[in-house]
């Protein structure tokens, strides 16, 4: 009887991954939260994030290997793939949705009386009494301009291996990978040089929450470009089987556009009549 498939689908051999995937995750949970509450110094959460990372650097090495020596991705499974991605950006949509409501609820209901806590720190107008924003003009239009030109060569990138081109995707990753880490270099020094604190207040805590966590994708993004740049450089992505560094495309592009709007919502409009740092 022959063990060739007879459908397009992938069924998985049996992987310890998720379970300890899901050990790893819980760790990472009780860790982060002794440590907020000070019950421990990071030893847990420490073990927890090393355990996660871990699992993801093997797990997602099965799937290349099934992927690009297996054979098993096929055009069906890619397109369940994209499915799965498309909704995993969805879902971050969602997530960044949650910042940006918390910014306007906070900036256009400044002066409402019901909130009566957050009329006497706001003084019933946005930006709050004492806080110094940034020059959107400056630091904020450099890393604009970053990205956006991050997002140019991501794209020349992913062109040039659908024309089997893999000078130009080498090179469009090294490039785009620069910009992200400049992006977050950038980033890490106006936050040094901030004129607030996390705690400092309902403005500081919604712009660090936003901004930063767009941050943190970003990283995710470059991490997740450097392992497509050294799949290039060893022969991987064929075009018409790169679904691995298209995914990164996608997410780089969704990182983009929440800047876009960061850029516009918080450090343009948000700032408007405020006082500015060093101004």
């Amino acid at each position: 009887m022959s063990s060739k498939a007879n459908h397009p689908y992938h069924l998985v051999d049996p992987s310890p991954w998720p379970l300890v995937g899901s050990i790893s995750a819980l760790v990472l949970a009780v860790g982060s939260i002794m440590y907020m509450h000070e019950l421990d110094k990071g030893i847990v959460l420490t073990i927890g994030l090393i355990m996660s990372l871990g699992t993801m650097a093997v797990w997602w090495r099965d799937v290349i290997k099934e992927g690009e020596h297996g054979g098993h991705h096929t055009t069906t499974v890619q397109l369940g793939l994209r499915y799965g991605m498309v909704l995993f950006i969805v879902s971050e949509i969602m997530f960044f949705v949650a910042w940006f409501w918390a910014f306007f609820d906070a900036s256009l209901f400044a002066g409402e009386a019901i909130q009566a806590s957050r009329v006497e720190f706001t003084g019933g107008h946005w930006p709050p009494n004492g806080v110094e924003v940034f020059d959107p003009w400056h630091l904020p239009l450099v890393n604009t301009i970053i990205l956006l030109t991050s997002g140019t060569t991501c794209t020349w990138a992913h062109h040039a291996i659908k024309e089997n081109k893999r000078g130009g995707l080498i090179w469009g990753l090294v490039l785009t990978v620069l910009l992200g880490l400049l992006f977050t270099g950038v980033q890490a020094y106006e936050y040094a040089h901030a004129a607030f604190g996390f705690t400092d207040g309902i403005y500081s805590s919604t712009f660090y929450m936003a901004t930063g966590f767009h941050g943190f994708h970003v990283i995710i993004g470059t991490i997740f470009l450097i392992v497509c740049l050294g799949r290039a450089m060893v022969g991987h992505f064929k075009p018409d089987h790169h679904f691995g560094f298209e995914a990164a495309a996608w997410y780089w592009h969704f990182v983009d556009v929440v800047w876009l709007f960061l850029f516009i919502s918080i450090y343009y409009w948000g700032g408007l009549g405020g006082t500015v740092h060093g101004g």
